[in-house]
């Protein structure tokens, strides 16, 4: 099958035998409707300002299902060591069967999003806007399968979930949709991790759907690690109930354009919300942190803290927006974006932003851009450490700030392993 929307200016060509959309009709109709009337972001578009995306636009992607030639594909490299529990395994968007792993726990349900049960239909869009959201309407579209995972209320997870998305081919599109529901009571730890092999020029569209409930406590930790010609766009939206706790972790070490899109509603007393976030670039290199916690009530406490380390000719976007609503007093939100530039031609565009309606809050936000420095530098050399290991023992210093901030130490681990592959930086 082959189809690809008019009227857009670029096209997805569906090549796999399975019609059967992941989404209902009627959402599929919004979302075409939004692509046939919504302009493409460019610079003059406020939220995509810094991030040019006109390669996206001029380009033509495919998806690309290896069906049994999944099973032959190596996942160790990407496998986190030492994290037990369920591995679910998508590659170019399609669930790979052969290579995931689901363990049994009681209280938990975990399946692809294509089986397509009524816990997920139920779920399915319910906190993803269309209108104007030209990406959000791809990835509805065009979305094939994703990870649905249910933490039945009470139950304290164990085990981790490991979900990789991998990425192979060239010009070749993954859409990725996610449900996660973390209900009254329960907790869970879930990993994801978003890498390629022998990938070029492709394109994820990822968006993960994710519900709280009271006294709730869930941990998302996502690694991307994709090629340096890709592009991804992922997204999570998150609704938090009262008394919950929230901790997303966001490590960039790879990929060409990157934007991560995080929008957390606070709807109930007494939460916590944690974010933190590094990105480590090089070459030509593009990441774009876009976040927003939007507190509606009283009583909630949310910390974000984004570190970068930017080389070379590439670039960095954070924008961090904390909206406090009239209502929502005693209001603790605290956001710090924290950038050092290792070349002159490296570019970093930093944006944190308070919102406040509400009088009896505290809020604090900042901001800093600033080069390696070199009496320490000197320090560390007159020491007997050569100026290559005392800088990358500062860079390292300085990013391993956030990855401390991760608690499972088999995540925390990997991302080490990973950093001193690419980096040669030591823990």
């Amino acid at each position: 099958m082959s189809e690809a929307l008019m009227d857009t200016a670029y096209k997805i060509e569906l090549n796999h035998t399975n019609q059967d959309s992941i989404f209902s009709k009627n959402l599929i109709e919004k979302a075409k409707h939004v692509l046939e009337t919504t302009d493409f972001p460019t610079s003059r578009t406020e939220a995509w300002k810094y991030t040019r995306v006109a390669k996206i636009k001029n380009s033509q992607f495919k998806t690309l299902d290896l069906g049994q030639n999944k099973k032959n594909l190596d996942l160790s490299k990407y496998l986190i060591g030492g994290l037990e529990g369920s591995v679910l395994v998508f590659v170019n968007g399609f669930f790979a069967k052969e290579i995931s792993k689901i363990e049994q726990e009681e209280g938990l349900e975990i399946s692809p999003i294509s089986e397509r049960t009524k816990f997920s239909d139920t779920f399915l869009g319910n906190l993803v806007p269309l209108e104007n959201e030209i990406f959000s309407a791809i990835n509805t579209i065009y979305a094939t399968d994703g990870v649905c995972v249910r933490i039945k209320e009470k139950t304290i997870l164990k085990q981790s979930i490991q979900v990789i998305y991998l990425s192979t081919g060239e010009n070749t599109f993954s859409g990725i949709r996610n449900i996660i529901s973390c209900e009254n009571f329960a907790s869970a730890h879930i990993s994801m991790n978003y890498v390629s092999l022998d990938a070029k020029t492709c394109f994820t569209s990822a968006i993960s759907e994710v519900h709280l409930g009271t006294n709730a406590n869930l941990t998302i930790d996502k690694i991307q690690n994709e090629d340096a010609s890709n592009f991804n766009i992922i997204s999570e939206f998150v609704n938090q109930g009262k008394d919950s706790t929230f901790t997303i972790n966001t490590i960039t070490l790879d990929g060409g354009l990157v934007r991560n899109n995080l929008t957390i509603e606070v709807n109930g007393q007494n939460c916590e919300t944690n974010l933190s976030g590094a990105y480590i670039l090089k070459g030509k290199q593009h990441v774009d942190n876009h976040t927003i916690v939007d507190h509606k009530v009283a009583h909630c406490q949310s910390n974000e803290l984004y570190k970068g380390v930017i080389d070379d000719n590439a670039t960095a976007v954070f924008n961090g927006k904390v909206f406090v609503r009239k209502d929502a007093q005693k209001i603790n939100a605290f956001q710090s974006n924290g950038n050092v530039l290792l070349s002159d031609n490296a570019t970093i565009n930093s944006k944190p932003e308070l919102e406040i309606y509400a009088d009896d809050v505290k809020c604090s936000h900042g901001s800093t851009t600033g080069q390696l420095d070199e009496e320490a530098v000197f320090y560390l050399r007159a020491r007997g450490i050569s100026e290559k290991s005392a800088r990358a023992l500062m860079v390292s210093a300085f990013i391993g700030d956030v990855i401390e901030k991760i608690e499972n130490e088999a995540v925390k681990d990997y991302i080490f392993e990973k950093i001193q592959e690419k980096f040669g930086w030591e823990k």
